[in-house]
């Protein structure tokens, strides 16, 4: 099983993400205390991995469902999900990612 815990900033709804390959599957476990990230969650119970991957074929199941539940367009958590899914699906490396923000006058 890979993890991704997800602290996506002001809004102060965190994430976690549990994905387990079955077969050619990952099924997901997504939990929040965001309205939007829930109603995702229960529409995202499992991927394709290598469909999530790459934007060659179409877009990506978890990037469509995150356009359609997700109101904030920077919310970070879409992109968790298919990082965990890529760590799962043996496709990346469990390699923390950091976005560093600051506002220089």
């Amino acid at each position: 099983m890979a993890k991704a815990e997800i602290f996506p900033g002001n809004c102060g709804f965190a994430a976690t993400v549990e994905a387990t390959m079955d077969g050619t599957v990952c099924k997901l476990a997504i939990t929040s205390e965001c309205q939007a990230i829930q109603r995702l969650a229960q529409e995202l119970k499992q991927v394709n991995p290598y469909k999530e991957i790459s934007f060659r074929r179409a877009m990506p199941e978890t990037l469509q469902k995150g356009a359609q539940f997700c109101t904030h367009a920077a919310c970070p958590v879409p992109v968790g999900i298919i990082k965990a899914v890529e760590i799962e699906a043996g496709l990346a490396l469990p390699t923390d990612v950091t976005i560093k923000l600051s506002k220089t006058e």
